[in-house]
């Protein structure tokens, strides 16, 4: 909640435009060597040498993407920079800047805006990367994030969408579904809160599922394993959209079918428990839910070898020749096609 009457509250209409970003970025220090000039001129200034650059945009718009009822303004902020960071990762690449806009209406304070900034520090502190810019502007209609995320990769390191190749393995990081249950906790949470606001809700069992929602990481970690592995993933991409959605991108791209495997997809066990909690299909979750950003890759069978006992990575299906189609094969050996259900910003 962003009301409380018994914080201090100062006026974003005190300091001004430029008066706010220096208030804001004034923690921001320079960590990446290609970063000449940051925050501070008409433009930032970047040095790569003989890198590759690579680029990615993402907005988030209160009502649509986040629901500030239940969503804590540093989580909000540390969540923008991150599902961003995804993005450049899933390109193989290592994120090196971001620039940060926003949008906001007079019903924030400045204090709202610190903590929302203190988010954004924090996920740059980790992931080490450099805040270079941005913009504010009002808002009619609430609060609006725009982040821009900059990485950079080795000449010919880049891996796109359109890699993968019949008999490549698909393999998964991490487990899939528990950002989607997160929320649905969240919101049930929210309509006890609407008829009883003196409920204190028990969020302690769902733990894990709400900070996968709220305070989502980003696998920079994977990157480094890959390169350590000496394995070249031939697809990649980010899974903010549900699984299955990720998949159908990621066989159009590259003109090709799969075989995806129920038994073989990682659910944590508070994801199933809560799923059998709501009475949802965990599968139909894993499949449907999105927001893991974890990545989904494919690589040569020839690599199996490297990867085969790493429990950061879960095989779960392989590549087949277009004409085969994508399909999950249910625990009953049946296949099914597999549709995109995962999350539409427009509805036809």
């Amino acid at each position: 909640m962003i009301e409380d009457k018994n914080q201090q509250r100062t006026q974003l209409s005190d300091l001004g435009e430029f008066g706010l970003i220096d208030h804001l970025t004034k923690n921001f220090k320079i960590k990446q060597s290609s970063t000449v000039k940051g925050i501070g001129d008409d433009a930032a200034v970047l040095d790569l040498k003989n890198k590759k650059i690579v680029v990615t945009t993402d907005l988030l718009v209160e009502g649509v993407h986040f629901d500030l009822s239940y969503v804590p303004l540093k989580h909000l902020g540390y969540k923008a920079v991150v599902v961003n960071l995804s993005d450049v990762y899933a390109m193989n690449a290592k994120a090196t800047q971001i620039t940060v806009s926003i949008a906001v209406s007079n019903r924030f304070p400045l204090e709202a805006l610190e903590d929302l900034y203190a988010g954004i520090e924090t996920a740059a502190s980790i992931y080490n990367i450099d805040v270079i810019g941005g913009d504010t502007t009002s808002s009619t209609t609430g609060l609006l994030i725009s982040v821009t995320a900059i990485g950079e990769v080795e000449d010919n390191g880049e891996v796109y969408r359109s890699g993968a190749k019949p008999n490549d393995l698909l393999v998964v990081t991490g487990d899939v579904g528990a950002a989607y249950m997160g929320l649905q906790v969240l919101e049930r949470e929210k309509e006890v809160y609407k008829v009883n606001p003196n409920s204190q809700p028990d969020l302690e069992p769902y733990s894990y599922i709400i900070e996968r929602q709220l305070k989502p990481e980003a696998r920079k970690d994977i990157i480094k394993l890959l390169r350590d592995l000496e394995v070249k993933p031939t697809s990649m991409i980010d899974i903010s959209d549900g699984l299955s959605s990720e998949i159908i991108h990621l066989c159009k791209q590259s003109e090709v079918g799969c075989d995806l495997y129920e038994a073989k997809i990682p659910l944590d066990p508070q994801v199933i428990s809560t799923c059998e909690e709501f009475n949802i299909d965990s599968t139909t979750v894993a499949l449907s839910g999105g927001e893991d950003y974890e990545l989904l890759f494919t690589i040569s069978q020839d690599d199996f070898s490297k990867i085969k006992a790493n429990p950061n990575l879960t095989i779960i299906g392989h590549i087949k020749d277009t004409k085969e189609g994508m399909h999950l094969v249910t625990r009953a050996e049946t296949r099914v096609p597999i549709k995109a259900q995962g999350w539409r910003n427009f509805n036809d």
